[in-house]
């Protein structure tokens, strides 16, 4: 599968960032709900190897993935959950450990049915939804790395898998906050990094998002406020849209506040 390649694109961006910090720039706490890079990398490192063990079959996925679930389940945060995991993995220990976890992710997506089914926390997917899935969160969650450290990642092409990710949870987004959904599919066209344009759902000049990919990119996964983009959104249900959008599973998450998710100046 080509997703499982450009999973790994976005998974060297990352590395290649850290890899030659100091451990104390690991130690550092970002914008998103104080995780510390380190916290980063460990949420990383834990469900890559969830999405190694799921292609073993549901059992492997239950065994590996339960005892963080129960952690949740008792109300513990997901920084607290994964902690017994870690058990004390930090630094660029940690950070070796999640990269030759994304290795084995590539090699072990690659070569599988892009239409196996397999378990995760919520409903269960395809293996090119959930390899797509990675690519997202390590995109989204290397945000708020590549902001604390003052740094502007090199976006790619590849982007369009998470852009297709957020234009198909476009009902999701609604549903899951008992929102009601109307019978519309708001046109989108963006431009791509290289300045390739896509589109998806028909031309439709009263309902659209229009703009950079990236930007879009950045809602959808709720690392901007659509207000600190130069996103071009127009109708009701757009616009409802753009500020709720959420292309992630779980429960009903707000996108960060106007001007509180920004690339720091050190």
């Amino acid at each position: 599968m080509q997703q499982a390649h450009d999973f790994l694109k976005e998974s060297k961006l990352l590395h290649e960032l850290l890899n030659n910090r100091d451990e104390t720039d690991l130690e550092l706490i970002t914008q998103f709900k104080n995780w510390s890079i380190n916290d980063v990398i460990g949420h990383l490192y834990l469900f890559n190897v969830a999405a190694i063990k799921t292609v073993d079959g549901a059992k492997s996925f239950d065994d590996f993935f339960m005892p963080f679930l129960k952690l949740l389940q008792k109300g513990q945060s997901m920084v607290q959950a994964q902690v017994p995991w870690l058990n004390g993995l930090s630094g660029h220990l940690l950070l070796n450990n999640w990269w030759n976890s994304c290795l084995e992710l590539e090699n072990l997506y690659s070569v599988v049915d892009p239409k196996l089914r397999v378990k995760w926390a919520g409903p269960e997917m395809s293996a090119r939804s959930s390899i797509t899935a990675r690519q997202m969160e390590t995109w989204s969650h290397g945000h708020e790395v590549f902001d604390r450290l003052g740094e502007k990642r090199k976006e790619g092409d590849h982007i369009k898998n998470i852009v297709h990710l957020g234009v198909s949870t476009f009902s999701w987004t609604f549903n899951n906050r008992k929102l009601l959904v109307r019978d519309i599919n708001p046109y989108v066209e963006l431009a791509l990094p290289s300045g390739t344009k896509i589109s998806y759902n028909e031309k439709n000049e009263k309902e659209f998002v229009k703009g950079s990919a990236t930007e879009f990119c950045q809602v959808v996964t709720q690392v901007r406020n659509i207000s600190d983009t130069s996103l071009t959104v127009f109708g009701k249900t757009s616009t409802t849209w753009m500020k709720y959008a959420q292309c992630f599973a779980g429960k009903p998450e707000d996108p960060p506040k106007e001007g509180d998710r920004f690339i720091q100046l050190n």
